[in-house]
């Protein structure tokens, strides 16, 4: 199985998501939830040091938050994930009032059919909401949005949502990567370039887990050769520049810390005196 995206590839995706996720909502997979007002980070601080990071985070339209996590198996250990999720989230966006609404969302693949909604002790009861996207015939929900694009009808954000998440509605390794293969295929047909990209972008996302490690090289290679290409080259490159950038600030809290004097260190940073003035402040305010 796929050993995941890159942390660099999933920051570049979630760039390209983040916009195209809004106002969106989750009915196409049979949850009632609000619309969605933003996808945020995933990478939140860790409890343990092989923790993985949640599938998604998203704000809804009024203020909940919501964990969406995607399985392929039902395994009551997964309860202890949520737990670290939910306490992960919570750290970074509880507020300390009483007014903040977290909702746990699993989605199941088509290799689920049913599974255990609660989890209960003396000290909590932790309630999912879930979605068997078993319930979902992914072949003909294919064979649907494939007749709109070929008849030029524009795609609903219902139909965005479903197509995304069709790999998944089918059981078994195989088959969700020949279906993978299918959308990503009718995604590069969407005439509609945002559709197109939060198409590619999603699919791959919600995919992750469950794809092989070869597999996902050969959607690298489609990818590269459309416009999602482009943006990933862009965005490669900018966060190439960050990164450049972050590491040039440390070097130079750290010649600064060992006295070095400000020619030195503009002579090999390039850096202005004032730039160098701001971080030498910066540091003595940490």
């Amino acid at each position: 199985m796929s050993e995941g995206i890159a942390y660099q590839n999933k920051d570049i995706l979630f760039k390209v998501l983040s916009q195209t996720y809004k106002e969106k909502s989750f009915a196409a997979y049979g949850i009632n939830l609000p619309p969605i007002r933003a996808l945020l980070p995933t990478n939140l601080p860790k409890i343990s040091a092989n923790e993985k990071d949640i599938d998604n985070l998203f704000l809804l339209e009024d203020g909940t938050y919501a964990i969406v996590d995607y399985e392929a198996e039902f395994k009551k250990r997964n309860k202890i994930k949520y737990l670290n999720y939910i306490a992960r989230v919570m750290e970074k966006y509880y507020p300390g009032e009483d007014d903040f609404h977290l909702r746990l969302v699993v989605i199941y693949t088509g290799d689920v059919k049913n599974a255990e909604s609660t989890f209960e002790t003396n000290c909590i009861t932790l309630r999912m909401e879930q979605a068997f996207l078993s319930h979902i015939d992914g072949k003909a929900a294919f064979d649907i949005i494939y007749r709109k694009v070929q008849s030029g009808i524009p795609l609903e954000d219902d139909d965005l949502m479903r197509l995304v998440i069709l790999p998944l509605t089918i059981s078994g390794s195989q088959g969700k990567q020949e279906m993978l293969e299918k959308v990503i295929d009718l995604a590069e047909q969407i005439p509609d370039e945002e559709q197109r990209i939060f198409t590619l972008s999603g699919v791959i996302v919600a995919s992750d887990k469950f794809i092989d490690r070869k597999y996902l090289n050969q959607i690298r290679r489609k990818i590269n050769m459309t416009q999602l290409g482009q943006l990933y080259e862009k965005e490669k490159i900018e966060y190439g520049n960050q990164k450049a950038k972050e590491r040039t600030i440390e070097m130079v809290k750290s010649m600064l810390a060992e006295g070095i004097d400000f020619v030195r260190i503009m002579k090999v940073t390039g850096l202005t005196e004032d730039e160098l003035l701001s971080l030498q402040n910066d540091k003595v305010s940490l």
